[in-house]
């Protein structure tokens, strides 16, 4: 939760900083960030790999596979990080134009597109590096990196971006090269943190035949997540578009500010919930390592009944505060508005999201990607983005009714997951240790430390 705590930080200080700018800023930097999520499906994709694949090696006590694991995922994110920015630099104006962004934030967004891209290769490597620490229970040096990136991009972003302590004012420049330094440290700082902990020994690749074997389990898992991250983050620039192009006489630029800062707010509301998804994958994938299917259950319904009962209560002690909250992130009173709006839905949301995310998390664990793909992208692309230009540009004619489309699709989605939960056998996905100890379920079983 502490690593959550200052992942946000680092997010809300951006925002915090685009507001003071201006919300033009605001909105470009909420439709960049999603470009973003959307360019990093395959690190997640991997890291989805790596928490399955290391954590199921580590339970069942084999160490040697599970750095192999690591090494192998190190270096495929890195390559595919390079690969993914230099494709993205070649098109870069082109998906802003795609996604119909307004022509009087394009420049601001096109800068902050632009850096972003740079950042790639490092944030792919700091996003799987993380995961390596995650699957093998380690959460004290990714929490070191965290606030080292925190505390960079701080300073970087507010002293740049506004000319705080003395530091020249760059405006949303600074803002931008300041993730740039901080993301890069991070990744720099994992890695020499994972080679010190054991996990990575030299600079060199598994050999090419233990791959053959290890490797078809890595992309059984990460392919489905993959196309599960592809798809949801397409949703979300979807919806950003959907947002974008409301019809008058609404604003849409304030519209685009005040889901972007909704956004980071609720991501500080959901931090509990992101740590109970992290807990989950790694128990989960701990366990049936091990072979202990039953447990496995039982400790997926204890997060999810603590994760779901506990935010709710958060969710009702913060309802009174949604305006105080707000009106932190933009002293714009119209963006403010909008961002309450956005807040107010997704409190109600809570118990079925946090639902969605602990149950997403237990599927990564046991290596179920595929039933996270299914479900997820049902209730982005059948569910929350028909009903949110339906009930956004016919029926309410503003962002309200995009602000609802969301809350619908995550009864629709949490209700789905829980159902697969209880009545599928997702434990058949893992590497699960047979009684003999010699050859383990779903996955290949020529696979050697």
């Amino acid at each position: 939760m502490l690593m959550m705590l200052f992942q946000f930080i680092i997010g809300f200080t951006d925002v915090w900083v685009a507001g003071r700018i201006n919300p033009d800023v605001q909105a470009s930097l909420g439709i960049v960030n999603q470009c973003m999520f959307f360019l990093l499906v395959v690190a997640v994709a991997l890291s989805n790999g790596a928490v399955a694949a290391v954590g199921q090696a580590l339970g069942a006590g084999l160490l040697a596979r599970a750095r192999r694991y690591v090494s192998l995922i190190l270096w495929g994110g890195a390559l595919c990080g390079g690969v993914v920015a230099a494709s993205g630099l070649v098109a870069a104006d082109a998906l802003l134009h795609v996604l119909m962004v307004p022509e009087r934030i394009m420049p601001v967004a096109s800068y902050f597109w632009h850096v972003y891209l740079l950042t790639l290769p490092a944030h792919y490597l700091f996003t799987i590096s993380n995961a390596a620490f995650r699957a093998r229970k380690d959460v004290i040096a990714p929490l070191l990196t965290m606030v080292v990136v925190s505390v960079v991009n701080a300073v970087a972003s507010a002293g740049f971006g506004l000319g705080l302590w003395g530091l020249p004012d760059f405006g949303y420049a600074g803002v931008a090269w300041g993730t740039f330094w901080s993301v890069l440290a991070g990744a720099a700082l994992n890695v020499v943190l994972l080679r010190r902990g054991g996990m990575v020994q030299g600079v060199s690749m598994p050999p090419w035949r233990w791959i053959r074997c290890g490797a078809p389990y890595l992309v059984k898992v990460a392919a489905p997540a993959a196309a599960m991250q592809v798809l949801w983050h397409m949703g979300y620039l979807v919806l950003f578009a959907i947002t974008g192009s409301l019809p008058a006489p609404a604003d849409s630029v304030n519209a685009l500010a005040g889901l972007t800062a909704g956004m980071r707010v609720e991501s500080l509301i959901f931090l509990p919930a992101f740590a109970f998804n992290m807990t989950a994958s790694i128990l989960v994938g701990h366990l049936l390592g091990a072979g202990l299917r039953d447990d496995a259950r039982r400790v997926g319904l204890r997060l999810l009944v603590i994760g779901c009962g506990s935010m709710t209560v958060l969710a009702a002690l913060l309802w009174p505060w949604v305006p105080e909250l707000s009106a932190i992130l933009t002293p714009d009173a119209a963006v403010a508005a909008q961002t309450v709006s956005y807040l107010r839905y997704n409190l109600v949301s809570i118990p079925f999201t946090v639902a969605s995310m602990t149950l997403g998390g237990i599927m990564t664990g046991a290596g179920a990607t595929f039933y996270n793909f299914i479900v997820y992208s049902s209730a982005t692309w059948f569910v929350r983005l028909p009903c949110a230009w339906f009930m956004g540009h016919v029926v309410w004619r503003d962002a309200a009714g995009v602000f609802i489309a969301m809350l619908v699709s995550q009864v629709f989605q949490s209700s789905t997951m829980f159902w697969l939960f209880l009545t599928k056998d997702w434990s058949r996905f893992s590497m699960m240790r047979r009684a003999n100890g010699t050859t383990h379920k779903g996955g290949n079983s020529n696979v050697r430390d």
